[in-house]
């Protein structure tokens, strides 16, 4: 292979090599640091507006008068009503709904994968398939409801010689009934941390970025872009295609996730029917899951804006 085209490969790996496992490349886009307008969805709240508001008439002020806890009060009560002293009682404590009780503390449940795993994945670019590196996903599912996930991807071969690069990624959080709640999302490149970390605060439905310091509202179900990959296996129905929250290294956003049908692909793990999904932006990523294999991520193409492909497929599925 010509010197000059290792070396040109070996100069971009800093933004390709991590395809879709990285910290400096994201999920479903490229490494733009542009600002990013938020679709964030929040809900109305549930309770009605009172009666008077709606009819868009004032409400009556209520007289000086003391009422009686938890009576409610009309004008024509309070006028009528005699002044009686209220007794000075410690308010009893506030029971937690069931609504909030599930945001605070969540419900275990029993993941669809195997309690512990490995799956290892060779990284190739161009129409020759040149390999130019390797990655690692493991997770842990403990009795308690949490989850554990890391991810690392790094340059090997002849591409190594020339460019060292190593990047590690963890997601830790909760499984809960609507799939993966990621807690924390932390990276590191080449050792080092990145500060491209984010912590999640469901009860605020809210996300921090270490990298900007900003609170970013969050949509319910979204992910960081390690657990997505293992999201999938709890969706409904992915068949039919989803819009998705992720969080980067760098934003968060929402992508449309659409779906291009099942496919039987062979990787040196072993052959699978796939469902064949796809997000595009300025860049594209498809992933391919395997149906017959906890949908697991056996194939992973990222195509970037000037039109190269690296590729990521599976070579290797470990549970204990």
């Amino acid at each position: 292979m010509p010197l000059a085209f290792v070396l040109a490969l070996a100069a971009s790996l800093g933004i390709h090599v991590a395809a879709l496992f990285g910290p400096d490349v994201e999920l479903f886009g490229g490494a733009s640091d542009e600002p990013v307008t938020l679709r964030a969805e929040l809900q109305p709240p549930s309770a009605v507006a009172p009666k008077a508001a709606a009819e868009n008439k004032p409400v009556a002020k209520p007289r000086s008068k003391t009422v009686k806890p938890g009576q409610l009060a009309s004008s024509k009560s309070v006028a009528d009503a005699p002044v009686v002293p209220v007794p000075e009682v410690a308010p009893e404590p506030v029971q937690e709904t069931p609504a909030t009780a599930e945001v605070a503390a969540p419900e275990p449940v029993k993941p669809l994968l195997p309690a512990k795993g490995t799956i290892r994945f060779v990284i190739t670019t161009g129409a020759q398939g040149f390999t130019i590196g390797r990655a690692e996903h493991t997770w842990e599912f403990t009795e308690d409801g949490h989850y554990h996930l890391s991810g690392m991807t790094e340059t090997t071969g002849l591409v190594a010689l020339f460019k060292s690069v190593r990047f590690e990624n963890e997601s830790r959080g909760r499984l809960v009934a609507g799939g993966l709640q990621p807690e924390q999302y932390l990276t590191r490149k080449n050792g080092k941390d990145a500060n491209e970390n984010a912590d999640f605060d469901w009860p605020n439905a809210a996300v921090r970025l270490s990298r900007d310091g900003n609170v970013r509202p969050l949509a319910p179900g979204a992910q960081d872009i390690l657990s997505l990959n293992y999201h999938l296996a709890y969706m409904k129905q992915p068949e039919a295609g989803a819009t998705v929250g992720v969080v980067t290294g760098k934003k968060y956003d929402r992508y449309a996730l659409d779906s291009l049908g099942e496919e039987e692909i062979d990787t040196p793990a072993g052959h699978f029917r796939t469902l064949h999904l796809r997000a595009m932006t300025d860049t594209v990523t498809e992933i391919w899951i395997a149906l017959d294999r906890h949908r697991l991520p056996v194939k992973i193409r990222f195509t970037d804006k000037k039109g190269d492909i690296y590729e990521q497929v599976a070579t290797e599925i470990g549970t204990p």
